[in-house]
């Protein structure tokens, strides 16, 4: 009598699905990743080929999408100002009262930079290039306009109901603004080494954020 060893049972086999072609999600993916990139090395100092391993992409694919690592820069400084200027158009502040949009703005600003060390990175490093990336490009130039747009209707509607003073230019406000947010992140390490300052200690933020908006709001008040 023959001894019948039984067989393991065979595994079904999955059919192996296809790789999609996504060029938008390719094109995402190498932005994020040349973000960090960027942000961490600077123009000069970035390299393609960390992209590319960050992402699992070719080096020829990014030069597909972006051409040069140049583009590929600007591109990056793009998106970023594209993204902040998005979401303040989410804001909706023309349907709060000036006050109260104005300081929404500028508590937005404060979150945005301070949650956003990448932009202010890559905007830093920007400027050591004296604009002249940035300056290429009639996108950034365009998007930009919306947020100046935004603060004169927030000012005029302010000056109607006079509780702001008349004569404020929008430039101006943005400036404050920004450089008070982007300040404490962009020199937080050696402001804080300096005179001793932990800028994560939650009642540290809250009193930086509350002055910013008082500054800002006693600034523009009647």
């Amino acid at each position: 009598m023959s001894l019948v060893i039984p067989q393991p049972k065979a595994e079904p086999i999955e059919a192996r699905q296809p790789r999609k072609n996504n060029p938008e999600k390719t094109r995402q993916d190498i932005l994020d990743a040349a973000v960090a990139e960027f942000s961490a090395h600077g123009l000069s100092g970035a390299r393609v080929d960390a992209i590319a391993e960050r992402t699992n992409v070719s080096k020829r694919m990014i030069y597909y999408y972006f051409n040069s690592k140049e583009q590929l820069y600007l591109a990056v400084l793009e998106k970023l100002y594209g993204d902040i200027r998005t979401t303040e158009a989410a804001l909706k502040l023309d349907e709060l009262d000036p006050e109260a949009a104005i300081r929404r703005l500028v508590e937005f600003t404060f979150e945005h930079h301070d949650s956003n060390v990448d932009f202010i990175r890559l905007v830093s490093i920007e400027n050591i290039h004296h604009g002249a990336h940035l300056a290429e490009s009639q996108v950034i130039r365009s998007m930009n306009r919306s947020i100046l747009a935004e603060i004169a209707a927030i000012l005029e509607r302010g000056v109607a109901a006079a509780v702001f003073r008349p004569g404020i230019e929008p430039q101006d406000l943005h400036l404050m603004i920004s450089s008070f947010c982007f300040f404490r992140v962009s020199n937080r390490h050696t402001f804080a080494t300096i005179h001793q300052v932990d800028f994560t200690d939650p009642t540290t933020r809250a009193r930086h954020k509350e002055m910013i908006c008082e500054a800002v709001l006693r600034y523009v008040r009647a």
